[in-house]
């Protein structure tokens, strides 16, 4: 299952590829059977073996894994929203914020000495840069980098393939301050959410161009500013190598090296218990029954934004029929499938009514109404009604000659509960007449020839790390021409569009939730996916490794993780 960063959410899909570990029973599970009662970890609760950076030990490695090689280092352009693309940059580009266990963002004095809005009429936000800061061809961190960004994301300039250019498309210039380490950004309109946006700030003199921004990064990482430098990208290994940058104005990281290695989630599984690789996930029985007693280790559990899915393409075929589509959702026990995931596991899978919110997140409520209940009658009615007929028990439906077979695509990565969930999946339509064709493909395809593309009918994934509410508009929002945003299969409507538009510009909390939900029964009533469940969040790491692990709603200072010994 992919993991896509949200609207850095590839997360984003988002994400890539992290494939979800397996689930060790295969056995179908009884539709209608009652949830877990236990409960999911409070939003927000990070566990990452929090130390003072100046207590570890200076020096040491860690190596980790990552579920394919990343093509595209570059989280603002379409194939780049990986999870974990965002992540290997987060060392060596600028974060200007880090977000706290409760995901509220505090400038980085790395990079910024302050920011904050400095006029309302029209909303402006003021930067003040660390005077200190360098890229690495040594040009200061300036206007013209916040300037590239903007016009890349934000102008409608089509050359540009764009993740998500929500927030971009709401300022109207970027400005020289008082000096040259001062940046003045203007919002045609309020935008709340203005701190996730230059995260990261990359160089004007590597994104400037469409080829630049589209193709400079691909494989490669040509400009930092960060703690640590990329010292080697090896596609033989399939391995990639970051250590500390000597030019590093801030504080000089505790580790020696961090390594990133490109494995199977099995072969990921297997490397840790071996001892070759330093955490792996741990949020799948078949992962959780092997680590939770290994050798060295100790599991870290805590709570993020992270769902899980399965897209639907509307932009062709079947699914063009919002009918159809509303019959999928309720041909769909979706209980039984986040039964399924939680198998084995000590937290909570609590199942999802909400596409914005997290179950145990302010603003959550349930608005999935008869569009998220298992009710295959209803289904069967609605099929009946867009003219696909049923030829008899068990066999797919026809209209026109047709037949009603779907094209599930999966990566040739995903795992075992992976696997488990497509197959129920698959049962499950084919008891209201809707086949379904599981077909895999290579891991490093599934994203741009299938995913970015619509080359799919069905698509089950994982978002994550949408942590502002704003974030989700790249992945409703109408798609342009063929720029889909993050929305990959394609569905949406004007009042969607408006509702989160909206939203994104309300300043008062409250009411930006109330505009939030009712743009998320706008998704539920356009059928636009199945929603699942909240993913748990549980890592294995080696003993003695601090400052990382389950960041909550935060992020991880690379240059403050370290060994304790």
């Amino acid at each position: 299952m992919a993991r896509l960063r949200g609207a850095r959410a590839w997360a984003a899909l988002v994400a890539a590829a992290l494939a979800l570990a397996g689930c060790t029973t295969s056995a179908a599970p009884q539709h209608g059977a009652s949830p877990r009662t236990v409960k999911a970890p409070a939003y927000g609760t990070e566990d990452i073996g929090r130390r003072p950076p100046q207590s570890l030990r200076q020096g040491g490695t860690l190596t980790l894994a990552t579920s394919q090689w990343i093509t595209q280092y570059n989280v603002n352009q379409a194939a780049g929203t990986i999870g974990e693309a965002a992540e290997i940059d987060s060392l060596v580009e600028p974060k200007l914020f880090r977000r706290d266990a409760k995901g509220v963002p505090h400038a980085n004095p790395d990079y910024l000495l302050s920011a904050s809005v400095t006029a309302t009429s029209p909303q402006t936000v003021t930067y003040r840069l660390n005077p200190h800061a360098r890229w690495s061809d040594g040009k200061p961190l300036g206007v013209a980098d916040f300037e590239a960004e903007w016009k890349a994301l934000g102008r409608g300039d089509d050359r540009y393939l764009v993740a998500d250019p929500s927030g971009y498309d709401q300022i109207s210039e970027v400005r020289q301050g008082g000096d040259p380490s001062e940046v003045q950004v203007v919002f045609r309109s309020p935008y709340a959410d203005w701190q996730r946006l230059f995260d990261p700030l990359f160089p004007a003199s590597a994104t400037s161009t469409p080829e630049q921004f589209n193709n400079g990064w691909s494989g490669r990482i040509p400009v930092t500013a960060g703690p640590f430098r990329i010292a080697s990208m090896d596609r033989t290994t399939q391995s990639v190598t970051a250590v500390p940058d000597p030019a590093w104005w801030g504080t000089r990281p505790r580790l020696d090296k961090v390594v990133f290695r490109a494995l199977l989630p099995a072969a990921a599984l297997q490397a840790y218990l071996n001892g070759e690789i330093d955490a792996v996930n741990a949020a799948t029985a078949e992962a959780y029954q092997q680590l939770k007693s290994a050798r060295d280790s100790t599991v870290r559990t805590g709570s993020a934004w992270d769902e899980v899915h399965v897209s639907l393409n509307g932009a062709g075929g079947p699914l063009q029929d919002v009918d159809v589509r509303h019959a999928l959702q309720q041909a769909v026990d979706r209980q039984a499938l986040a039964n399924v995931a939680a198998e084995g596991l000590p937290v909570g899978v609590p199942l999802l009514g909400n596409h914005i919110f997290m179950t145990n997140q302010p603003g959550y409520a349930d608005n999935s109404g008869e569009l998220g209940r298992f009710d295959p009658q209803a289904a069967q009615a609605l099929l009946d009604k867009a003219g696909w007929k049923s030829p008899g028990q068990g066999k797919p439906r026809v209209k026109g000659g047709q037949t009603l077979k779907l094209r599930f695509v999966i990566a040739e990565s995903t795992n075992r509960l992976g696997l488990d969930l497509a197959q129920l999946l698959q049962q499950m339509l084919a008891q209201v007449g809707i086949g379904v064709e599981i077909q895999k493909v290579p891991a490093d395809d599934y994203g741009p020839k299938y995913l970015d593309v619509g080359n799919f009918d069905l698509a089950i994934f994982r978002f994550t790390d949408l942590t502002y509410p704003s974030q989700s508009q790249a992945v409703y929002r109408m798609p342009r021409g063929a720029q889909s945003f993050q929305n990959y299969g394609r569905i949406s409507d004007a009042t969607l569009d408006s509702l989160l538009k909206q939203a994104s510009g309300t300043l008062d909390p409250v009411r930006a939730a109330q505009l939030y939900n009712q743009a998320d029964a706008e998704i539920w009533k356009l059928g636009h996916d199945v929603e699942l469940y909240q993913r748990p969040q549980m890592m294995a790491v080696r003993k003695g490794l601090a400052n990382y692990g389950i960041p909550g709603l935060g992020d991880i200072d690379f240059a403050a993780v370290g060994w304790t010994t």
